[in-house]
């Protein structure tokens, strides 16, 4: 790719862990230059004291360059916004109001210049009685209902991934681009705000509806009748997931796949609505009829007669298919860690992203010559407001 999208576009970044770094990570892959604005010494708590070798900090701060600058201390504060003037995004995910009570709020930065995107992830948002609760991951998936929502009633319980911290950062990537092309169309820049609570939303608005709809609290069944799908254990074990949604045809196929051609004129399952009332009877025919062959019989009949299926997956498998190869996602560039690549092509090319992340405080020399001089430079890293590596 010798031109991606956001080339020319420039982002600091203030602000740590996964919501917006993997948001920027993004950004970056796509062409845009992210700079980091981290602490002096040991830099983002994400590191892990392990500096430019973690492979969870790497996996999300690749490409990027960082500034190594002191926060707490007022002429650290003035030398940022020294910078602010020089970048088209300024994004942070600090409890509200810090960045504001640093001297760095969306009203100071877009004042030194009025067409830059601001951009402001939270927890809970910038007001009402949770604004100022701690929020990671696991709180966020908590508040937004997704635990309830993929766990039994009665019996809730974590999911693996970070399901809330990731869906944040896609949502804050998709304000931060729409403000992009509504400030190329205006001139004018935005002060874009997202956060854990409402971000998640995205991953449970098919939830949200049903409630709305039939005022039951769903669970992790609830949308099983409705759409249709079916977790089968087959003889050698593998699992495999039917999705005929209200298909008629697709319903039909399954029972001749299975040799139950009477199931399709069965009262119980012979109509969409018919097979939602009955789901859980059905549930149990199809677990019979799966489990006396194996994986590799099914996927050939289910192939035969055209049925949505899928074999479930492990992470391992998922990153090993074939197909996730011939998609080229995954990037195998640094021996300690695995890149995953965004999820986009352009023009049938993916863009790559730059293996390496940047040390704490590599490249704070390069942007402090940006707006400062040489004898200013040498007194602010020798006063600590300033940290670099080299």
């Amino acid at each position: 790719m010798t031109e991606k999208p956001l080339a020319g576009i420039r982002v600091l970044e203030i602000g740590g862990y996964i919501s917006l770094p993997y948001a920027t990570a993004l950004l970056c892959s796509l062409g845009a230059e992210v700079v980091k604005v981290e602490k002096p010494g040991t830099g983002e708590d994400f590191r892990r004291q392990m500096d430019d070798k973690s492979p969870y900090f790497v996996q999300f701060n690749t490409g990027k360059r960082s500034l190594a600058v002191d926060l707490k201390n007022p002429v650290g504060v003035e030398f940022v916004k020294s910078l602010v003037p020089h970048f088209d995004v300024v994004l942070e995910n600090l409890r509200p109001g810090k960045t504001a009570a640093l001297g760095l709020g969306p009203e100071v930065c877009r004042a030194l210049k009025p067409d830059l995107v601001y951009g402001s992830v939270s927890g809970f948002g910038s007001g009402g009685p949770l604004e100022q609760r701690p929020a990671y991951d696991s709180i966020g998936q908590s508040y937004g209902g997704l635990y309830s929502l993929l766990s039994d009633a009665g019996s809730n319980q974590l999911a693996g991934g970070a399901s809330a911290d990731l869906v944040t950062a896609l949502c804050t990537v998709t304000g931060v681009l729409a403000a992009l092309c509504g400030r190329a169309a205006t001139g004018r820049g935005s002060h874009v705000e997202t956060s854990m609570m409402e971000s998640i939303s995205a991953l449970t608005i098919d939830a949200i509806t049903l409630y709305c709809d039939s005022g039951v609290t769903p669970t992790r069944q609830s949308r099983h009748p409705q759409g249709q799908v079916f977790c089968l254990k087959t003889s050698s074990g593998v699992y495999v997931t039917v999705h005929l949604s209200s298909s008629q045809k697709f319903f039909e196929a399954l029972c001749e796949a299975v040799g139950r051609p009477d199931l399709a004129t069965d009262p119980r399952f012979a109509r969409y609505n018919a097979r939602q009332e009955h789901y859980f009877e059905l549930v149990g025919i199809l677990e019979t009829e799966f489990v006396k062959e194996p994986a590799e019989y099914w996927e050939a009949r289910l192939t035969e007669y055209d049925v949505p299926f899928a074999p479930v997956l492990s992470i391992a498998e998922y990153v090993n298919h074939p197909q996730t190869e011939w998609l080229d996602l995954i990037a195998k560039d640094r021996e300690d860690t695995v890149l995953v690549r965004p999820p986009w092509k352009f023009d049938g090319e993916r863009p790559h992203r730059v293996p390496d992340a940047p040390r704490v405080g590599e490249d704070t020399r390069d942007l402090a010559e940006e707006v400062l001089d040489a004898d200013r430079i040498e007194h602010l890293l020798e006063t600590g407001v300033l940290y670099s590596d080299k």
